[in-house]
Formats: C-alpha cells, sequence, structure tokens
C-alpha cells in the first residue's frame, strides 16, 4: 500500500507516464471500430452475392473473389490492432507494477510498447492494401468504342 508522501509521488509519476499510452488506446479503438465496420460491409455484401440465384451469382464472381481477400486483409488487421492494444495495456500494467513492487521493468515496458507501435503500422498496411482491394470493385475500365 501507499504509506507515505514518496510513493504518492511515484504513484502520480506512473499516472502522468500511463497517459500518453492510454490516449493511444483510444486511436487504436477507433481505428479498430472503423476495420470492423468495413468488414461488417465486406460480409453482408459477401452474403448477398451467396444468396443470389447461381446464373446471376456467376457474373459478380470477380467482386466475390475481391470480398474474400478483402476479408483475410481486414482479419489480419483487426488481429494486429487488438495485438497492439494488448501491448499498450501491458505497458500500462508494467508501469504500475514497477511501482507498487519496486521491481524496475524498463525493458518489459519498452519491448511491449515497441511491439505495439510494430503491430499498429502492420495492421495499418493490411488496411491499406484493403482499400486498394476495395478500390478494384469500383474501378471498371473505361472502354473505347
Amino acid at each position: 500500500m501507499i504509506a507515505n508522501i514518496t510513493d504518492i509521488h511515484a504513484v502520480s509519476e506512473a499516472i502522468r507516464d500511463a497517459v500518453a499510452p492510454v490516449f493511444l488506446l483510444t486511436g487504436i479503438g477507433s481505428i479498430l471500430g472503423v476495420l470492423i465496420g468495413r468488414l461488417g460491409r465486406s460480409i453482408d455484401r459477401a452474403r448477398l452475392l451467396n444468396d443470389m440465384p447461381r446464373e446471376k451469382r456467376e457474373k459478380f464472381s470477380h467482386e466475390f473473389k475481391i470480398l474474400v481477400k478483402r476479408t483475410k486483409w481486414l482479419r489480419r488487421a483487426i488481429g494486429l490492432a487488438t495485438l497492439a492494444a494488448l501491448c499498450v495495456c501491458v505497458s500500462i500494467a508494467a508501469l504500475f507494477i514497477s511501482v507498487e513492487t519496486g521491481f524496475k521493468m524498463p525493458h518489459v515496458v519498452l519491448l511491449s510498447f515497441i511491439s505495439s507501435m510494430f503491430s499498429v503500422i502492420v495492421a495499418l498496411l493490411c488496411f491499406l492494401r484493403e482499400i486498394v482491394l476495395a478500390s478494384r470493385e469500383v474501378i471498371v475500365p473505361f472502354n473505347h468504342d
């Protein structure tokens, strides 16, 4: 437990140090919201295509293949963004554990934060790939007749 003013000061420093990662969690949560929304729309469109009669469905086979690829990239991005959020949580927890126990864990904080940043970067790259695939669905070559 907190025994004296020095302990209170250490806890307040840990809280101050944890504020930036908490804002990062908010940003990652927003990214996850966008990714999940796009995933939901892709899945809904795929279901709609699957419910079409076979002869009509064959006209949309190219779109369906793109939807499958998009879904895979979105699942990767969601998994990586979730991993990033978990790494931020580990970083924050390590800060408070080190204050409470006195056990210094700068490497745990550093590695978990670096892992989080790496995961966010790769998640955003996966999201970018999904956007490229989504734009292929709507870009139709212009034929000069």
